[in-house]
């Protein structure tokens, strides 16, 4: 049969210049020429219909026979001339190509990002919303709206960044409270993590850009007691453990009264080292029930609601947990220090 003695030359034809081919861009025209759609086999199979019936079942398994051979010397000699470039390249450039490679390293989070997330975390299964706002402030809200009119003496301990007249740089993430009553009518149970900056020189506990998450609770009837215990909540849930907790009397214009807590220290465990002074305590907050006068400068009546507020520095936090005795490395950009978390 004529079909029969084509299919033959083709095969006969594939083998000999599939074995000529000597890249693989070659290879894959010769797949087109008698594989592909347009293939020489498709058209030698057009004429099918004009053989008797009996014999076009022959024909086909023929010609699947044929494109079968044909796949697998294409295979052959694409696994021989690939093999080729691998042996090629290494001799080129002296390396054993087939050496496996070294792994990439995954990145992720800052440690301080990593505790922001979970502090966020504690304080949204308490019922708390996050707040934000911006870090080049206005006065208003980073001073007056805290009960920090422009004569009050409590400016001169704020070491502030300026930008322009009646902005700067915030001192701290108190300023969101006011935002934070302005958009909001109680009850509120709000957090506002976020970066401030504090014009100052830097040493193994103090930094000119840290952060601070900011708390803020208003209600009917807030006390103390519900500071202390949101308070130990939370220590409880960051160090996996009881913490010890003491309040200190503390002065700050925007909360009367005032506090500082204090949290055991636990990088020395409360035995004294360079974070603690040697003291066994670490100061851990501000914190108190938020000043009448702020209330009212947040439009809510002190007459009918109270609450607490505290600020917490996240960057300590991240030191007493992981028993880091320098601030400074939280900026250096040392990966021996960073890839550790």
């Amino acid at each position: 049969m004529d079909i029969v003695k084509r299919l033959e030359e083709v095969l006969q034809e594939a083998q000999s210049m599939i074995k000529d081919a000597d890249s693989l861009s070659q290879l894959e025209e010769l797949r087109v020429k008698y594989l592909g759609r347009k293939s020489d086999i498709t058209s030698i199979l057009k004429g099918l219909g004009t053989l008797p019936p009996e014999q076009r079942p022959f024909v086909g398994k023929l010609s699947n026979e044929v494109k079968e051979k044909i796949d697998r010397l294409l295979s052959e000699r694409n696994d021989e001339l690939s093999s080729q470039i691998f042996d090629d390249v290494g001799e080129r450039e002296g390396i054993d190509i087939t050496e496996p490679g070294s792994t990439v390293e995954m990145g992720h989070l800052h440690p301080i990002t990593q505790m922001r997330m979970e502090v966020e975390d504690i304080f949204t299964s308490m019922g708390f919303t996050i707040a934000a706002g911006p870090e080049v402030e206005l006065d208003y809200y980073n001073f007056e709206a805290l009960n920090i009119p422009p004569d009050h003496p409590a400016r001169d301990i704020q070491d502030t960044i300026w930008t322009t007249e009646g902005t700067l740089l915030r001192t701290h993430t108190s300023c969101v409270q006011i935002r934070t009553m302005e958009k909001f009518k109680p009850p509120i149970r709000a957090i506002a993590p976020g970066r401030v900056f504090r014009y100052e020189e830097t040493d193994a506990s103090h930094e000119h850009t840290f952060y601070q998450v900011e708390g803020l609770m208003i209600d009917r009837g807030i006390s103390v007691a519900h500071l202390i215990a949101v308070m130990k909540t939370m220590l409880k849930s960051v160090f996996r453990h009881e913490v010890k907790v003491r309040l200190r009397p503390g002065f700050f214009p925007f909360v009367e009264p005032g506090f500082e807590l204090d949290i055991n220290c636990q990088i020395c465990g409360g035995k004294g080292c360079p974070v603690c002074t040697n003291s066994g305590w670490v100061e851990f907050l501000g914190c108190g029930l938020v000043h009448p006068n702020v209330l009212r400068m947040g439009g809510i009546d002190p007459e009918e609601y109270s609450g607490f507020a505290f600020g917490m520095g996240l960057d300590r936090l991240v030191m007493n947990k992981y028993d880091i005795d320098d601030i400074r490395l939280f900026h250096s950009g040392d990966l021996r220090f960073l890839e550790q978390f």
